[in-house]
């Protein structure tokens, strides 16, 4: 089901028991949701740099080494059924050129869960010293399941007489490219080229999903010896709906603390934090605050990141990537 969908719909036909006063507000609330979460159909997040496997299946095994990155982000604290999203990804080269990684999501809005597991395999070409291309694929499905019991809904509405819906699977297959060096990147991906099985919230079917392209890109400026700077880019492209774009800039102070700001177009500014705890631990954490009307129903976006790295003792006494 489209995010945007999910979140009309949920909040739509709730039974709201309030004064004019309040009724207002909800129906503006409805009305500010709808457009900030129309080009959000799938997961977002705020510490995208650092959860690239989730958008582009050729970052399979760039990093050198084992890598296991999990997150937990609430959206919009205090509104009921606002989007809660936890994510794991664990990857790996295998051999010279080939990487190998798995992501799982679940996403949660309103009355609905969706949970996602896909495979990710990438082939990685050494264009130079310090150059690579990689492509990379994507495979596997989603589940879909609705619960109209979460919330308070109008019984006579046509499109919840069909009842919940409980495991529903969606197949996904995508792919991606992605050029890379220890100091920069850019990639394009494709999350699922499948548009043709998806469940549509307005019609209450089976409707086409509108294909979504991402286009990632990163360098990282040496400051001083203990200062890094590193400003990242985030491009969401959905047809029929407006572009989403994530600008960050980040600091990282002695290879152990970073300090940064995010921007998310027309939607809200961000600070971020991480710790380097050890070689192979990283700890981050994120707040979003709206700059929509949404502010005023909300008091903000927490999202936490852990990321453990398998590292040789070798690559231990190298700088940790920004990346």
């Amino acid at each position: 089901m489209k995010k945007n969908y999910k979140i009309k719909m949920y909040l739509k036909h709730k039974n709201f028991n309030m004064n004019l006063k309040q009724k207002i507000s909800s129906s503006l609330l409805v009305f500010f949701m709808t457009l900030v979460s129309h080009a959000q159909q799938d997961p977002q997040f705020t510490d995208y740099m650092f959860n690239t496997l989730t958008v582009n299946s050729a970052y399979a095994g760039s990093r050198g080494h084992l890598s296991v990155t999990g997150l937990h982000r609430s959206q919009w604290v205090g509104l009921e059924g606002a989007p809660e999203t936890q994510s794991l990804s664990i990857e790996s080269p295998i051999g010279k050129n080939v990487g190998l990684g798995v992501s799982v999501v679940n996403d949660r809005l309103g009355p609905s869960d969706e949970f996602y597991l896909d495979a990710n395999f990438s082939y990685t070409l050494k264009l130079s010293n310090d150059k690579k291309l990689s492509f990379g694929i994507k495979g596997g499905g989603r589940l879909l399941n609705i619960d109209w019991s979460r919330g308070s809904f109008q019984e006579s509405e046509d499109v919840f007489n069909s009842g919940n819906i409980n495991n529903r699977f969606l197949p996904t297959i995508g792919a991606g490219i992605y050029l890379h060096s220890d100091k920069s990147y850019i990639g394009l991906s494709v999350p699922n080229f499948l548009t043709n099985e998806h469940y549509d919230g307005l019609q209450g079917a089976v409707a086409a999903e509108r294909l979504h392209f991402f286009l990632i890109a990163g360098k990282v400026f040496d400051l001083s010896p203990r200062i890094k700077f590193k400003p990242a880019f985030l491009g969401k492209f959905v047809t029929g709906a407006p572009i989403i774009a994530d600008l960050s800039a980040n600091f990282m102070f002695n290879d152990v603390f970073r300090l940064g700001a995010a921007y998310r177009w027309d939607d809200s500014v961000s600070g971020l934090v991480g710790l380097q705890i050890g070689p192979r631990l990283m700890l981050g954490y994120a707040y979003d605050f709206t700059t929509t009307e949404l502010q005023n129903f909300n008091s903000g976006t927490h999202e936490i990141m852990l990321r453990f790295e398998l590292r040789s003792k070798e690559r231990q006494l190298k700088s940790p990537r920004f990346f």
